[in-house]
């Protein structure tokens, strides 16, 4: 009975990215090909499966007060028409883009990732975000390129290439998206613009800790690393896990995305980890990835039967039903979020936030959370839409509100620059204040 459940829930719940093109630059190994151009039945065949997939399987019938119906006339002859191919794509992403919804993209074909294809990612080894009106580089991998070139959490990232960092944020700033999801979509595509083929350059000028402007040519270097298997039209992700004891002999787990694999990795890490009065859990930036995997890591810690939540279908509801697990942690527990966290993440952590089981430090979450499913079309794009709504074991709806930290502390530029992660000190200090009494044996 649980084993049908979970596999049940994995398939229904394979919670992806925000947007198509997060595909490509989760595995941006997928490399560009000359396709011939889309021939009118395929793209006919294209237009009937995406506006019937919705009309058929989105998970409100009112389709959230959009006439369905008039989206069909209004794009059909728009589909028809469309000069290439690409600007196909575009009018089908701007169709469901009338339902104001997360998880529904169009991943155009060149895009698409999959077990025949081969992951070869070139990066710089930085990761940024969005504070205030600037991109900071939030990290920088030891010995990575960047590293190696003098670059260091803090510096404002001005230009990429050609481009102007200025100039990428333009494309989002007519969106009528949330600010968390501009956001979100914006970082990841000056990730995508810094990364590239293996051994190509790219020129990246920022400011450095004195405001003062400069350029370097940095060389993209092949990324190394752990990939997950495909499931089904969810492409190979690559998989980063981190799991140590702090110097304040609290227990640390990062990993950044949730794919199968990574279970096994909590398993060992937990079973590691056991001992230490408090563990801080960091789902920053985790975009999500197979909500199954939510209530299996949630069995590991709790003790009886609960749930994190349920998600809503055209037809019934699904529970995220947790069942408790031999390996048990039962100290106290802080989730790290920002703007970077959604869908399986935010499914998790609204849960263990409103069963009392762990404190949330950090910034809100992207406010993504709709369960969702992957397709092949006849032109060879996959569509993405979703097929559930998800409420928290109190019926709050998380799509579009984000997870709200009980704690809310931002990284600053002064902070990264002065090598300091505030929100990893905070959740120290609430576990300290959170401290389980210490046992006989330790008493003694």
């Amino acid at each position: 009975m649980k084993q049908q459940f979970f596999s049940k829930l994995a398939l229904l719940t394979l919670l992806g990215l925000t947007l198509s093109a997060q595909l490509r630059a989760q595995v941006p190994g997928a490399v560009a090909v000359s396709r011939p151009p889309v021939n009118a039945e395929l793209r006919q065949q294209t237009f009937e499966k995406v506006w019937r997939t919705v009309n058929d399987k989105h998970f409100d019938p009112t389709f959230g007060g959009v006439n369905w119906e008039q989206m069909r006339v209004k794009y059909a002859p728009l589909a028809a028409s469309a000069p290439n191919d690409a600007e196909f794509y575009a009018v089908l992403q701007r169709m469901i883009g009338e339902l104001h919804q997360s998880h529904f993209a169009i991943v155009p074909p060149e895009a698409v990732v999959d077990e025949e294809t081969p992951v070869h990612t070139g990066e710089l080894g930085l990761a940024v975000k969005l504070i205030g009106a600037q991109t900071i580089i939030s990290q920088v991998k030891p010995s990575s390129v960047a590293a190696r070139a003098g670059l260091r959490t803090g510096f404002v990232l001005r230009q990429i290439g050609a481009e102007t960092v200025a100039q990428l944020l333009d494309k989002f700033s007519k969106s009528p998206e949330p600010a968390a999801i501009k956001a979100l979509r914006a970082e990841r595509l000056i990730l995508a613009r810094l990364n590239g083929e293996p051994g190509s350059s790219v020129k990246v000028s920022y400011l450095d800790e004195r405001n003062q402007p400069r350029t370097v040519e940095l060389t993209r270097e092949r990324v190394t690393g752990e990939y997950s298997p495909a499931f089904g039209n969810f492409p190979p992700q690559r998989m980063e896990f981190e799991g140590r004891r702090l110097p304040s002999g609290h227990g640390y787990i990062r990993f950044n995305i949730w794919v199968t694999p990574q279970m096994q990795k909590l398993r060992a890490a937990l079973r590691e980890l056991e001992d230490t009065p408090g563990l801080i859990l960091d789902l920053r930036g985790n975009p999500g990835g197979i909500g199954g995997m939510a209530p299996g890591l949630g069995g590991h810690l709790f003790d009886k039967e609960t749930s994190l939540g349920r998600m809503q279908m055209r037809s019934g509801f699904t529970n995220f039903a947790i069942f408790p697990q031999a390996l048990q942690y039962n100290a106290p527990l802080v989730i790290l979020l920002d703007g970077g966290s959604a869908s399986t993440s935010e499914v998790f952590a609204s849960g263990m936030q409103e069963l009392g089981r762990a404190v949330i430090i950090g910034e809100r979450s992207a406010g993504a959370a709709l369960p969702s499913l992957f397709e092949k079309l006849p032109t060879g794009a996959v569509f993405q839409y979703a097929v559930g709504d998800f409420k928290t074991p109190k019926g709050t709806l998380i799509e579009g509100r984000g997870v709200i930290p009980n704690l809310e502390v931002k990284l600053t530029r002064a902070a990264l620059l002065a090598g300091r992660d505030l929100p990893l000190e905070a959740a120290v200090r609430e576990l300290q204040k959170r401290a389980r009494p210490a046992t006989k044996a330790a008493a003694k």
